[in-house]
């Protein structure tokens, strides 16, 4: 989100330029409009005035034909409104005027005369060409040029002759002697033309035609170069500001985890803690993954440190025996009685068994660690049936309380069956003689819960803390290894699945309860 948000901002930020150079563009052409318009209304209301002094006849004039394309307002405001745009069709650059066929009427002449001084000390003002026309198109008072042209053929003029303002955009043949940035003189590639209608009544009586290049781009800038380079200075810095607070969300965090990989890698407890305020979700992520990633590690190393001791032991004790008796026979062997002899030969042969279990034990151990989750579910009644019989053909006392109907676990049947039966051998080996087994099930919030409880004397106070302990065993005269509670944990672990001790409860024996995934 952090870089598609300072994308999207690259991307705002060009095209709001882009917007912005295009709308400034037409800003200045209506800038230019706007004031060819309010010198065109008042040189056209004195020409109006001059002529209406003369008293011309009704028919004096040209009908109008074209409605005022502006509202008009009910207390007689007649606006007229600046139009142009920058993608606006440029015309042709117009040929010099040609000279009327026949001069203007005497009405207009005169008129035009009147306000000759006028329009020139305007033009020498505004710098635009100014030309006032009569109803036929022909100048009779001029900013610059001599009267008697005819401009009836341009297409402004036309549409003012017809009653209403027209403007229109002119291509403009550049001079290679353009002036620089800092001169008034304007050098663009157009030329704004305005033509407004001069009205008297319904009639139009002629029209004021003006025309001026409007203000460059490059020139306006330069213009307001000073105004311009505090805005740039302004958004370079807001650019500054907002890729330091990117650097700030994306690189302080980068750096805190590249820190805590170093000390997980250190093996330092501070891997372990998770970096503070983040701000990047997926920072957070990594870290908490990171150091969950360390604790993981961490605990296995202390597991296998410990058990790496625990089977040091375990295989020490045997060995040192298997060792001495055979010092003992290989030293004394042809002296030693045949009771002795045989004794000694027993004696290793029990603790050559004895490893050979441990072996078997921890391959089903690591097995069990590198168990991968899935396979089919099993059928709970199907498995807890299998086992109690398995049971009473062992001489083992074993029932079924309670059963759930068509419940299944998200276990697999071979584990499932491994685990319920390691119980009940525990049960029978630990609980004594004539110790009675029962198997209780039930189901609820989705896991299917087995408790296999024990008619024994119970585990002890001190014991029950270290019964899932690797290597742990009260058994260990009858064979036991103390790894069967450990694997069938891990087992059950892969999928899902716990095995806990139950609290000591007054009727004495043991209880351990198997909780599992109900599958659906």
């Amino acid at each position: 989100m952090v870089f598609a948000a300072v994308g999207v901002t690259a991307l705002v930020l060009a095209l709001l330029g882009l917007t912005w150079l295009r709308l400034y563009d037409d800003q200045l052409l209506r800038q230019t409009e706007g004031e060819l318009i309010a010198q065109g209304v008042v040189l056209a209301e004195a020409y109006r005035a001059a002529v209406a002094e003369r008293s011309p006849p009704p028919t004096f004039g040209l009908p109008r034909a074209d409605p005022w394309p502006f509202p008009v307002t009910p207390d007689g405001l007649q606006p007229v409104l600046p139009r142009l745009r920058a993608s606006d069709p440029v015309l042709p650059a117009p040929e010099d005027a040609p000279a009327a066929a026949e001069p203007s009427d005497p009405i207009s002449s005169a008129a035009g005369d009147q306000v000759a001084e006028l329009v020139r000390r305007a033009g020498r003002s505004t710098l635009a060409g100014i030309r006032v026309l009569d109803a036929r198109g022909v100048a009779v008072a001029s900013s610059s040029s001599a009267t008697g042209a005819s401009y009836a053929s341009r297409e402004e003029v036309q549409g003012a002759l017809r009653g209403s303002p027209h403007s229109v955009l002119h291509q403009r043949l550049r001079d290679p002697n353009d002036a620089p940035l800092e001169s008034l003189s304007r050098n663009t590639g157009v030329r704004v033309s305005v033509a407004l209608p001069v009205i008297e009544g319904e009639r139009v009586v002629g029209a004021v035609l003006l025309t001026r290049t409007p203000m460059t781009l490059a020139k306006a800038v330069y213009a307001d170069r000073w105004s311009f380079s505090s805005t740039g200075l302004v958004l370079l810095g807001g650019v500054v500001l907002v890729s330091l607070l990117a650097a700030g969300l994306v690189l302080r965090p980068l750096r805190a985890v590249v820190q805590q990989a170093k000390a997980i890698g250190a093996g330092d407890a501070a891997g372990s803690q998770a970096i503070r305020a983040p701000v990047v979700a997926e920072f957070d992520q990594l870290s908490q993954a990171l150091a969950s990633m360390s604790s993981t590690l961490r605990d296995r190393n202390e597991y296998i440190r410990s058990f790496a001791a625990n089977v040091s032991h375990e295989f020490k004790t045997p060995l040192s025996s298997i060792q001495g008796a055979v010092e003992l026979l290989r030293d004394g062997a042809e002296s030693m009685a045949g009771e002795q002899r045989a004794r000694f030969l027993a004696n290793i042969d029990a603790d050559a068994r004895r490893l050979t279990e441990l072996v078997k034990r921890l391959l089903e151990l690591a097995r069990a660690d590198s168990m991968a989750p899935g396979g089919e579910s099993s059928g709970v009644e199907a498995v807890l049936r299998e086992v109690v019989e398995r049971g009473r053909a062992q001489g083992v006392d074993v029932a079924l309380e309670g059963a759930v109907d068509g419940a299944r676990a998200a276990v697999p049947p071979e584990v499932l069956d491994a685990a319920v039966w390691q119980l009940v051998s525990n049960a029978a080996q630990h609980g004594g003689p004539g110790v009675r087994v029962r198997i209780g099930t039930g189901a609820s919030d989705g896991r299917v819960r087995i408790a296999v409880k024990d008619s024994g004397a119970g585990i002890s106070e001190a014991n029950r803390a270290r019964v899932f302990d690797a290597f742990f065993t009260t058994a260990r005269e009858r064979g036991g290894t103390g790894m069967g509670l450990t694997i069938t944990r891990s087992m059950l672990r892969v999928f899902g699945a716990t095995l806990e001790l139950s609290p000591p409860a007054g009727e004495g024996g043991a209880e351990f309860v198997v909780t599992a995934p109900r599958a659906h």
